[in-house]
């Protein structure tokens, strides 16, 4: 990021360092060679104190403060030529021409025109000179003691200035390790307080984005540290009542679905009904009509009355209760009870109990299977869709009239089947056939007996088990299947 909180603090810190560094090392050049020549006149001064101490008690002729001033000379780098009232001289040097030259110079007032005076008494002067024997600089001390013995006092400015030049170098040395070391620092430190706050960046990113599994992780027990906890506990609660509002706004959305799906299956279930019972209920109300108006009196004519009317309310019964379990299926109001049965014998039952009709029908039906077969469903709701695809075969089964059931098992499921040859189903009419009330055939006689319900009950049922279901067309028939778990 252009403006990140980490790039700020670097820049910042850095800045700060260069800027210290770079004004210690301006006020080193600036300031220390005036600092060290008011130091080195310090120096000149205890020196001065020191000899004229010597020459007042006589130790300076006697030799035995020589030694002690030969240390302090020695110690401050200090060179010094004393001459008597008797001419007479002392000096901690092998070569004294040069001082006694120099001096000569400041006592005829020649020495001066060189030399910038730093500090004047009325004992005393020191100033700083160019020596042009040596080419260099000096601070010098001359004048004169109690005594009357004249004095000077030298020390070379070269090393003043050689000094001042190792600490400028050692300076840059120091400032530039000092600025590697805080340029790593401040990385080091700048990531250690940046990262949790960019993980906390991306923490809010994602719960904006209403994603609550990221969690704060890096921890702490500081500022950041606790902020990091309360956003964790930000993004349960959040998640937590968020998931709630869903659930609630979930259940909302399905009780409107569920009242709109009411009123709809209501107003079809009205218009369906009243449309299938208007057959039945007149041709029971014609035929009740004409036994009570006695048209015919024989009593083969009104057996036969008798015997369209049963059959109608039966039918009628039939269809009502298919309607009621239609219902119940489709609402989930019935409980699935699973349990693991032999399929293959379930089949063999239902095939046996329907060899009436089959012989009525003149139909032959087909099961070579057995072999049991286990698998795992609701016992009786199965039997309604093997009975439903049975029938529904039965109805269909036109030129040789052969039904033929098969079971096959792969993948840990069976696949039942229930081929019945006749006119295949048009593709207009394949998607509508598990609709409640939809005939493919829409020329079917009362004598037929369906009212579009079984597929219907087939296909809540097995949306129930949450397993597959379907029809195949082949060129001499159709098939219907289903499936089931067998393990």
């Amino acid at each position: 990021m252009k403006h990140s909180i980490k790039r700020q603090m670097m820049a910042v810190f850095l800045g700060l360092m260069i800027c210290l560094v770079t004004a210690l090392f301006i006020i080193n050049i600036r300031f220390l060679e005036p600092y060290y020549i008011d130091d080195k006149k310090t120096q000149f001064i205890e020196m001065y104190e020191a000899l004229d101490q010597a020459v007042s008690n006589g130790a300076l002729k006697s030799g035995n403060a020589s030694g002690e001033l030969a240390y302090l000379a020695e110690k401050n780098n200090i060179s010094f030529l004393v001459e008597d009232h008797s001419g007479r001289f002392y000096t901690n040097v092998h070569d004294k021409e040069q001082l006694k030259n120099q001096l000569l110079g400041y006592l005829l007032n020649q020495a001066q025109k060189n030399s910038r005076v730093l500090e004047s008494t009325d004992a005393y002067q020191i100033t700083q000179s160019w020596s042009p024997w040596n080419q260099t600089d000096y601070i010098e001390m001359w004048g004169q003691f109690g005594d009357g013995s004249q004095f000077l006092i030298r020390s070379p400015l070269e090393s003043i200035k050689e000094s001042a030049a190792i600490s400028n170098r050692f300076l840059l040395l120091i400032g530039s390790v000092l600025l590697l070391l805080s340029m790593i620092s401040v990385w080091y430190f700048s990531r250690r307080l940046t990262d949790p706050i960019l993980e906390l960046a991306e923490l809010s990113e994602k719960m904006a984005d209403l994603d609550f599994d990221a969690k704060y992780t890096s921890g702490g027990s500081n500022e950041i540290g606790e902020l990091g906890a309360n956003f964790n506990r930000m993004s349960e609660k959040l998640e937590s009542t968020i998931s709630e509002l869903k659930s609630a706004n979930n259940r909302l959305l399905k009780d409107i679905e569920q009242k709109e799906k009411l009123e709809e299956m209501r107003n079809d279930f009205l218009g369906n009904v009243s449309h299938e019972l208007k057959t039945p209920i007149a041709l029971i109300q014609g035929y009740a009509e004409g036994l009570k108006e006695g048209v015919n009196e024989d009593a083969q004519s009104r057996e036969f009355y008798c015997d369209v009317i049963m059959d109608e309310a039966a039918k009628m019964n039939q269809m009502v209760k298919n309607l009621l379990a239609l219902n119940q299926l489709e609402f989930g109001d019935e409980d699935i009870v699973f349990e693991r049965f032999d399929l293959t014998e379930l089949v063999k039952g239902v095939l046996k109990s329907m060899e009436i009709l089959a012989q009525q029908e003149e139909i032959s039906v087909i099961f070579r299977q057995e072999e049991p077969v286990y698998v795992w469903a609701d016992e009786f709701k199965a039997e309604q869709v093997v009975r439903n695809y049975v029938s529904n075969a039965f109805h269909h089964a036109k030129q040789e009239k052969v039904v033929e059931v098969k079971m096959r098992t792969e993948e840990g499921k069976v696949r039942v089947t229930v081929f019945n040859t006749g006119t295949p189903i048009a593709d207009s009419d394949i998607r509508h056939i598990w609709e409640k009330f939809y005939k493919a055939d829409k020329a079917h006689t009362r004598e037929y007996g369906g009212n579009g319900i079984g597929l219907s009950i087939v296909k809540a049922i097995m949306e129930s088990f949450h397993q597959k279901y379907g029809v195949n067309n082949y060129d001499n028939g159709v098939e219907f299947w289903f499936e089931l778990d067998v393990q």
